[in-house]
């Protein structure tokens, strides 16, 4: 931990963070839980929203002075995308990982796949999806956002099955807690979301999980701490200590006792208000995909500390500015993309941060992506995970239970 009395001092104490009803917010929780922010000079108020975009609207006008975001967020807000405008920046990564696909349980069953004791081979599902799409026609999913990495995640799995998702798939949003009735009601066939709603599905006996996230993209970004570049400007200490202190959270995530403790308290009402039962399987690992299926180990189904989760790498903006650009339907040129990258994604805000806790960070903003099967040496003293995504030729739609990543491509150095 670093000194609080070292760091600059505050220029406000008080602040009111936004989250969602995500287990990914378990560090924001836990920072407040163990008393981080406290440590750091910070009176936190957690606020929970309901939808992404009313989470990023409040940040935009200052009725939030942070939030947990959406990582394509502080890039498509800034360019205007979705609705609303506003610069936004992250210095910080709240983790990888985290999401998965679930089917409807008649689609599911119309697959006619079976993996027991095992993780569904992402491939192979969505491998046969695809003749489901030649016999049915166009399928409903849903995601949480347009601009979303679920979003993305979605569509790079439908391509690697050779399903279009702009005219084989038609796609929703919706908020995340709202996923599980639609599927219920039969609205959608599928959706992506975080958990633990893919786990509620599952235990209500309504849906099957078809991917984990990490199946489709190794450690791939997922939600950063976003807040204003005014904000950011008038107040570089006070977010200096909110980094602090999350990041100290982070680092506890690593011990699996702090993962079962951060279930039993999220599912207090004043969190996520759901049965420690529902949050635990994600975050310990212990993961069901199927209601009458056992149990499978995904020890990287959250990732909040390991292999730089924390780093808000500049190759993953880049890689998500490319993806947003193909939804918007008009190209963003190379020097708009860095421009914007740079401006949204700020790493040496984390090596700051890193630098008082005695961590080490990587000296360089971009990274080799989808390279890697394994973790591997970026630089003396950092190791990050595998980085492959679905459809490259190395991939084999299986889950090792040591690591795992996904990638980008690299724009630059």
């Amino acid at each position: 931990m670093s000194v609080p009395a070292r760091l600059p001092p505050a220029e406000i104490t008080q602040l009111t963070l936004g989250y969602m009803r995500l287990s990914d917010a378990a560090p924001l929780i836990l920072a407040k839980e163990a008393g981080l922010y406290e440590q750091y000079g910070l009176d936190v108020t957690l606020h929970r929203e309901v939808s992404w975009a009313n989470l990023r609207d409040k940040l935009v006008v200052g009725e939030l002075d942070a939030a947990q975001l959406l990582a394509p967020l502080p890039m498509t807000t800034t360019l205007g995308a979705g609705g609303i405008r506003g610069n936004l920046l992250t210095g910080l990564s709240l983790g990888l990982n985290g999401n998965a696909i679930t089917l409807s349980n008649s689609l599911w069953d119309s697959l006619g796949l079976q993996f027991p004791g095992r993780v569904p081979d992402a491939l192979q599902v969505v491998q046969r999806l695809q003749q489901q799409v030649r016999e049915r026609g166009r399928l409903t999913f849903a995601t949480v956002h347009a601009f979303s990495m679920h979003t993305f995640l979605l569509r790079q799995w439908f391509l690697a099955g050779q399903i279009d998702p702009d005219s084989d798939i038609r796609l929703l949003v919706l908020p995340p807690e709202q996923m599980c009735d639609s599927l219920a009601r039969g609205i959608i066939d599928g959706f992506c979301v975080g958990e633990p709603w893919s786990t509620v599905a599952v235990e209500q006996g309504i849906g099957t999980v078809a991917a984990s996230g990490y199946q489709i993209w190794n450690n791939a970004p997922e939600k950063v701490l976003g807040v204003t570049e005014h904000w950011h400007g008038n107040y570089p200490a006070t977010h200096l200590r909110l980094r602090l202190a999350i990041m100290e959270a982070c680092r506890l995530l690593t011990q699996p006792e702090q993962r079962v403790r951060i279930a039993e308290l999220m599912s207090q009402k004043q969190y996520l208000n759901l049965p420690v039962k529902l949050l635990l399987p994600s975050l310990t690992g212990d993961y069901r995909f199927a209601k009458k299926e056992l149990t499978v180990q995904i020890p990287e189904f959250h990732l909040f500390w390991r292999y730089q989760a924390g780093f808000p790498w500049r190759s993953h903006a880049a890689w998500i500015v490319q993806q947003s650009s193909a939804l918007l339907g008009k190209p963003i040129s190379l020097s708009d993309s860095r421009a914007l990258v740079q401006q949204s994604y700020r790493p040496n805000l984390y090596r700051d941060a890193a630098r008082h806790l005695s961590e080490p960070s990587p000296s360089q903003d971009y990274k080799e992506e989808n390279r890697h099967g394994s973790p591997w040496e970026f630089e003396p003293g950092i190791t990050l995970g595998p980085d492959i995504m679905i459809g490259n030729p190395q991939y084999s739609g299986r889950v090792e239970t040591d690591a795992g990543e996904l990638a980008a491509t690299n724009p630059g150095n």
